[in-house]
């Protein structure tokens, strides 16, 4: 399957993925230029999206309403010194849908 590729996140972040050609998008922490930039991205049709952890929550609304959507498939990781948990709860959700089962459910 061939498509593009979207890094969203801040400067820090985007930066090495911008050395490789990949479409990226810098955002600040404000919600409405990270939800903006979502748009813009769900709308160009992009195959992977990447999302800094940071940044993710601010961008859960319009990025949720694709989960039903084979693309943009879409991949929270982290990356600040301390994760907030949205990459591990976003990784959470994903495997329960896949499999039915909450496979990161503590006991």
């Amino acid at each position: 399957m061939e498509g593009k590729v979207a890094i969203l996140g801040d400067a820090d972040f985007v930066m090495p993925f911008a050395a490789l050609g990949v479409d990226t998008y810098a955002v600040g922490r404000e919600r409405e230029q990270v939800t903006e930039a979502a748009e813009h991205i769900v709308a160009a049709e992009y195959a992977l999206l990447v999302v800094a952890e940071d940044i993710a929550a601010a961008a859960e609304e319009v990025l949720g309403k694709t989960q039903s959507r084979p693309t943009p498939c879409v991949v929270v990781v982290p990356f600040t010194t301390e994760s907030e948990g949205f990459a591990t709860e976003a990784l959470g959700k994903v495997l329960k849908l896949a499999t039915g089962i909450d496979i990161l459910k503590s006991s």
